[in-house]
């Protein structure tokens, strides 16, 4: 091939930091001819001189937005820009491995798949655990005829070198937006994804919208990739991060998938009510609380912690609410460089 016919999509998760590191990765590992689009949403100055930076040496085309993107809003921003047959989202987060994009292209060549995912891992050690090995995402109508939502991720938490020689080219119903290939046509049959879907379970609205269609999703073992998560390193990806998980994010988009699916509010729902800001407790709040007890846990505290996080967030979420209205269609923010094979 010496034409792109793939272009990838780098978006922003849940922080900035990692950012340097993931784009890096992709060029060092990525061999086939590529575009890329990255969309910088409001990353803080010294990522933004970095990125930037980059788009001038590499030619790539940058779109950035000086306000917090919501992730299929930021997805669907890059996608706007595709030209190619297919486009791989990437987080910002993500470290790919040799021939990853070469795997995910060859599977959707051979199989006519519309979606294809990694292998995915999680954490450091890099490339050491599994996020991901394909999953469930259906709905499915119980002895009282409400219609209820299956989701299951297989394997995760196993270690790589067990489960990817036992893993083979298979096709599955779930993918995840950590890093997956998409044909073009597909998003355009659909109109784009769901930008009603903030920040959760986004991942399983699209397959389910794929499937719908008859399409295929199909999971690429020889295709290996780790999401990096970890706690915001500064202020900049602090903020970022409280909104990426913010309960009134979570909430619209849980309500979102309730509602545009015709699911009963069951047990699956109940639970991630009772878990809202789970993230921020566990990435944020905790830590804090073991370096005031000294190694030791009050749940008083955490109690009196999380109250205050919480009038934070709501502010937050407010505060980006109002930007978010005031703006209007088209003013997306400026470009800079152009398309690049790499």
């Amino acid at each position: 091939m010496n034409e792109p016919i793939v272009t990838l999509v780098v978006v922003p998760r849940e922080r900035f930091s990692c950012a340097p590191a993931s784009l890096e990765s992709i060029y060092e590992h990525t061999k086939i001819p590529f575009n890329l689009v990255y969309v910088d949403g409001n990353s803080p100055p010294e990522i933004q001189r970095y990125i930037a930076a980059q788009a001038d040496k590499k030619q790539f085309h940058l779109i950035r937005t000086d306000y917090y993107l919501y992730p299929n809003q930021a997805r669907n921003i890059g996608a706007a820009e595709v030209q190619t047959s297919y486009l791989a989202f990437v987080d910002n987060d993500v470290i790919v491995t040799p021939g990853w994009l070469d795997s995910l292209v060859q599977c959707a060549e051979e199989t006519g798949a519309a979606v294809v995912g990694p292998l995915m891992c999680q954490h450091e050690p890099l490339h050491s655990e599994i996020h991901f090995a394909g999953g469930e995402s259906h709905i499915w109508v119980d002895k009282t005829g409400r219609r209820r939502l299956r989701e299951k991720m297989y394997s995760q938490g196993k270690a790589t070198d067990v489960i990817q020689p036992k893993v083979q080219r298979t096709e599955t119903e779930l993918a995840e937006f950590h890093c997956v290939l998409v044909r073009r046509s597909i998003l355009e049959q659909i109109g784009g994804l769901d930008e009603a879907m903030l920040n959760t379970k986004e991942h399983l609205d699209f397959c389910m919208m794929v499937r719908s269609l008859k399409e295929t999703v199909y999971l690429e073992p020889d295709s290996l990739v780790t999401y990096v998560p970890g706690p915001p390193a500064n202020w900049g990806d602090l903020h970022y991060y409280m909104l990426r998980w913010s309960d009134e994010w979570t909430l619209a988009s849980l309500h979102r998938l309730r509602d545009k699916w015709n699911l009963s509010e069951d047990a699956y729902f109940t639970t991630k009510y009772k878990k809202l800001g789970w993230r921020r407790k566990m990435t944020i709040i905790a830590p804090i609380i073991f370096r005031l007890t000294f190694g030791l846990y009050s749940p008083k505290l955490e109690k009196v912690m999380m109250w205050f996080e919480r009038r934070m967030n709501r502010y937050l979420t407010r505060r980006h609410r109002q930007t978010q209205s005031q703006i209007q269609p088209g003013a997306m923010g400026g470009t800079a460089s152009s398309t690049v094979s790499g």
